[in-house]
């Protein structure tokens, strides 16, 4: 016959069974540390930027190659100080016959590669020319395009100097369109390029978005007859081009060439580069 458990047996078992009971509700109460979020992405450093860098982060870059275009069309390439020292001789035997190199950025940033890059792409036999990243939070128009003027971006008049280019685009560092008005935005850009003309004899081109031209200038359509477009846009077409211009005089299609990634069209044969050149 088995034994009576004692009165004090049972409290016991009793106690211990509503304290496991009790534990579940505690423990959904503590923090959770397995599953902590994400940290913030952390901006790029000034001066890092490239021709693209937000249009890459805010378009895209995928929609696939042009195909071959009836009209004359002359390759080229854009380079930074992501690409350091370049290999002009491999690109010339690819075809490309002329080359833009960034040679400043706001009124902080100079290129250290601008050197090689600009002498050699014009010793290989290239047709070159240099271009500003803007920053328009970081200080006026007129002030970046002398900061520009003076480290780089003049022209002279040899036949294989291109004008210089304002490249203007997503924000990379913060607020897309630097935390500006489409109407302060027209204004800092009209102050460049005044100042730019009034430096170097030349009207400079404009790089730069559809979707950011119509959501930071509201469209704005007063540059089209006085400053040619270099369209940014990585599609099978160039597609539609910002307020004011009709035709894009360079096109940047893509950001993911051979030897250098980003590869541009010149919208004619290289007789128009050269006249672009000349002035």
């Amino acid at each position: 016959m088995p034994k009576p458990r004692s009165t004090t047996t049972g409290r016991l078992l009793r106690s211990t069974a509503a304290t496991l009971l009790a534990v579940p509700p505690l423990l959904l109460t503590l923090p959770a540390t397995a599953t902590s979020a994400a940290p913030e992405p952390v901006p790029p450093t000034r001066g890092s930027a490239h021709m693209g860098t937000g249009v890459l982060a805010h378009e895209g870059g995928g929609g696939g190659l042009p195909a071959s275009l009836r009209a004359a069309q002359t390759e080229g390439v854009d380079v930074s100080s992501h690409q350091k020292d370049v290999d002009w001789a491999k690109l010339w035997d690819s075809g490309v016959k002329w080359a833009y190199v960034k040679a400043t950025e706001g009124s902080y940033y100079k290129n250290p590669y601008f050197g090689q890059q600009y002498e050699g792409s014009y010793n290989t036999g290239m047709i070159r020319g240099a271009y500003h990243f803007a920053a328009p939070d970081d200080s006026g128009g007129a002030e970046q395009a002398t900061y520009f003027a003076d480290g780089g971006g003049t022209w002279s008049s040899d036949g294989r100097t291109l004008p210089g280019v304002l490249d203007i685009e997503w924000n990379p560092y913060g607020a897309a369109c630097y935390g500006k008005t489409p109407a302060q935005l027209v204004s800092w850009i009209r102050d460049f390029l005044t100042t730019y003309k009034t430096r170097t004899g030349r009207a400079a081109l404009i790089y730069t978005s559809t979707k950011w031209w119509r959501d930071c200038t509201d469209d704005y359509a007063g540059f089209g007859t006085t400053n040619p477009l270099w369209i940014a846009r990585y599609d099978t077409t160039v597609g539609e081009l910002p307020a004011g211009w009709e035709y894009q005089t360079i096109w940047q299609y893509t950001s993911s060439g051979p030897t250098v990634g980003d590869h541009n069209k010149f919208n004619g044969p290289l007789s128009g580069v050269k006249s672009l050149a000349t002035g």
